[in-house]
């Protein structure tokens, strides 16, 4: 019998969580119940995010699985909590845990945004082990009660630019206490936090300057392209794509070749992008190379939202955007691995076809994918507003203590890049 099922009482270990203090407050609500509660910094940031007591790892990344096995077994530790599941640290632990039984417990932004974080048993994205069968989800969603209606979980772009600054921050003053750690941002802490910093200055000229291009690109018919961050695995590890470059390269290639002459395509950057790359630059410069710079556009800001609803279609890597704009009954075009990539509920097929003939979603079909969703694998809240984090907190106590759901398949998922 493995640790994780011998005793009601629980040991949990938290590794690198989202930045702020949220992890903190999970784990100190876990150890109210009784719960055990370890915590591993690998960064000066991870140690101001948990003001409480923790274990500092100073080591290298090569010596790592070694140190978290011995650190597990000598703990007696049943569960791992983590944010994202293929940094290097991360995906080695989870690997490692695997091995000894262990349940790892992954949080990430919420599949379905905003207003839920996604809280998974054994892997997100594409780890997840929720099967792409149609047929499953309307059998699983069946058995399910309908999601009640909600109020929204307030959240501000100050706070997390606030509490990105201080993690980056602290990540770089303590550097030398931690002289192995690498990032899994190709950017230094020093630079990334300079450019949230930059970001917060310019945030009102760009808004002034989003509403004038979003008010020229609404006249016409358009397709929504939402970037990712270019440092994402969603990116590197879930897609054919080395990074968000290529993928637009090969998007704006492909609205050249194919898309009807009257249509337009928007591109939006992600809003947790720290403004490092100059993508309305690039944009331009693909735009004009394949000859459509009069119907590309740049928008680094405004609601995602009202550019989803008004959208023709809506093209992506793997993007959580996409159950936004399923939600709206916008069809979708996923190019990477995702875990709405559902036949019915995406299109599938070659990316010139839904230019031309972007395909309906199956409103049905995706409410049952979007209830099982919610039951299985996402939790109410936000990261962003202290409203949101209680919420978060208490609707994570039940997932993580109570008995594992059955796997929902034990069919290996196979992703069908093009």
């Amino acid at each position: 019998m493995s640790a994780a099922s011998s005793s009601s009482t629980r040991c949990f270990l938290f590794l690198q969580g989202p930045h702020g203090p949220y992890f903190a407050r999970l784990g100190g609500a876990l150890a109210a119940r009784g719960h055990p509660v370890f915590r591993i910094n690998l960064n000066g940031g991870d140690r101001r995010d948990w003001p409480g007591v923790a274990t500092q790892y100073h080591g290298t990344l090569h010596n790592w699985p070694t140190f978290f096995d011995d650190f597990v077994v000598s703990r007696d530790i049943t569960d791992i909590v983590l944010f994202g599941d293929c940094r290097p640290h991360h995906s080695s632990a989870h690997g490692m845990a695997k091995l000894r039984g262990l349940r790892v417990h992954v949080v990430e932004e919420g599949y379905i945004r905003p207003d839920f974080v996604t809280l998974e048993e054994g892997g997100v994205n594409g780890h997840s082990s929720l099967p792409r069968d149609p047929i499953w989800y309307r059998a699983e969603a069946a058995r399910l009660p309908a999601v009640a209606p909600f109020v929204s979980v307030p959240s501000s772009f100050k706070r997390r630019a606030r509490e990105t600054v201080r993690h980056l921050v602290a990540t770089a003053l303590l550097y030398p206490l931690y002289p192995f750690y690498q990032n899994h941002r190709p950017e230094s802490a020093w630079l990334e936090a300079l450019g949230w910093l930059m970001r917060s200055i310019v945030r009102g000229r760009e808004r002034r300057q989003c509403a004038r291009v979003w008010a020229a690109v609404k006249e016409h018919p358009y397709f929504i392209v939402p970037l990712q961050l270019n440092s994402d695995y969603q990116i590197r590890v879930h897609s054919p794509f080395n990074d968000m470059h290529a993928a637009l390269r090969f998007i704006i290639k492909s609205f050249a070749q194919a898309a009807p002459a009257d249509v337009h395509l928007l591109v939006k950057r992600h809003p947790l992008d720290p403004g490092l790359v100059g993508w309305g630059r690039y944009t331009h410069a693909l735009a004009r190379r394949y000859g459509v710079q009069d119907r590309v556009s740049y928008l680094p800001d405004g609601d995602i939202g009202e550019m989803i609803d008004g959208a023709r279609g809506a093209v992506m890597v793997n993007s959580t955007v996409g159950t936004l704009a399923l939600n709206s009954g916008v069809p979708v075009a996923v190019l990477g691995a995702a875990v709405y990539d559902v036949e019915g509920v995406a299109h599938r097929g070659a990316l010139e076809a839904f230019w031309n003939a972007p395909p309906a979603p199956d409103a049905a079909l995706w409410q049952a994918v979007r209830r099982v969703l919610i039951d299985r694998c996402l939790i109410r809240g936000g990261f962003l507003s202290e409203e949101g984090l209680a919420m978060l907190v208490d609707n994570a106590i039940p997932r993580l203590i109570e008995a594992p759901k059955l796997p929902a398949s034990n069919v290996m998922q196979v992703a069908h890049w093009r």
